[in-house]
C-alpha cells in the first residue's frame, strides 16, 4: 500500500515547476565546484577534489536515478518517472567530468602514465567500465529511442543501469581512503535499491502463478505434475 509523503498527481504546471529546480539542483554542484575552481578555494589539490567531487556526484545521481520507482512504487507519486530521464542524464555528464578531470587535469593525455596508473589502481578501470556502459543509456534515454528500439528491447538495454550502478559503488568504495562510512552508506542505498526490486519481482511471479489455473485432466481431476531432479 503506498504511503503518502508525496502527491500522487501534478498538474502540468507544478511537473514543469519541479522539472526546473531538479535542473537546477543538478547544475549547482557543479556550479560550485566551477567558482572554487576560478578563485582557487578547493584546497591544496584542487585537480584532487573535482576529481572526487565529480565522482561522487555521479554515484549519487546514479542512485537516484535507481530510487525511483522505488520511490515511486511506495509513494504511488507515478510523476516522479518523468524525472528519471532528468537526473540519469545529469548522472553522465558528471561521470563525464570526472573522468574528464582524470584524462586531463590530473594525467595530460599521458595514455603510458594512465595505464601505468590503471594497473596499479585497478578501481580507475572499474570506474571506466562504468562510464562506457553509460554512454549507450544516454544516447537511448529519449522518447525516440524507445520508439525506435521497441520497448521490449530498450527495457533491456537499460536494465545495465544495475550493473552500472554495482559497478559505481565497487569503485567508490575501493579507493576510500579510511572514509568507510561513506562507502557503506553508498551500498546500504543501493542494497536497498536492488533489493526492494527484487522482493516486489518475487511477489509479482508468486501472484502470476497463483493466478494460474490448475491443469486438470479427464473428470476434471487435478494433474499432479513430477519433475525428475
Amino acid at each position: 500500500m503506498p504511503y503518502a509523503i508525496l502527491p500522487t498527481q501534478l498538474s502540468s504546471r507544478q511537473l514543469a515547476l519541479v522539472k526546473a529546480l531538479l535542473v537546477l539542483a543538478c547544475l549547482a554542484p557543479a556550479a560550485l565546484l566551477l567558482r572554487g575552481w576560478l578563485i582557487d578555494a578547493l584546497g591544496a589539490n584542487p585537480v584532487e577534489a573535482l576529481s572526487e567531487a565529480t565522482g561522487e556526484w555521479t554515484l549519487r545521481l546514479l542512485l537516484v536515478t535507481l530510487s525511483v520507482t522505488p520511490l515511486r512504487r511506495l509513494t504511488g507519486a507515478h510523476w516522479l518517472l518523468r524525472l528519471r530521464r532528468t537526473v540519469g542524464l545529469f548522472a553522465f555528464a558528471y561521470g563525464c567530468l570526472h573522468v574528464t578531470a582524470y584524462l586531463w587535469l590530473d594525467q595530460s593525455f599521458d595514455w603510458y602514465a594512465i595505464a601505468d596508473d590503471i594497473l596499479e589502481r585497478p578501481f580507475i578501470a572499474v570506474g571506466f567500465s562504468a562510464l562506457v556502459l553509460m554512454t549507450p543509456l544516454a544516447l537511448t534515454s529519449s522518447a525516440a529511442m524507445v520508439r525506435r528500439l521497441g520497448g521490449r528491447r530498450w527495457q533491456s538495454l537499460h536494465r545495465s543501469i544495475y550493473a552500472i550502478a554495482i559497478l559505481g559503488v565497487v569503485h567508490m568504495a575501493w579507493q576510500a581512503k579510511g572514509d568507510l562510512l561513506e562507502a557503506l552508506i553508498y551500498i546500504v542505498w543501493l542494497a536497498l535499491a536492488l533489493g526492494l526490486r527484487a522482493v516486489w519481482r518475487d511477489a509479482e511471479r508468486r501472484r502470476q502463478l497463483e493466478a494460474r489455473p490448475t491443469p486438470r485432466g479427464p473428470g476434471g481431476r487435478k494433474v499432479i505434475r513430477i519433475v525428475a531432479k
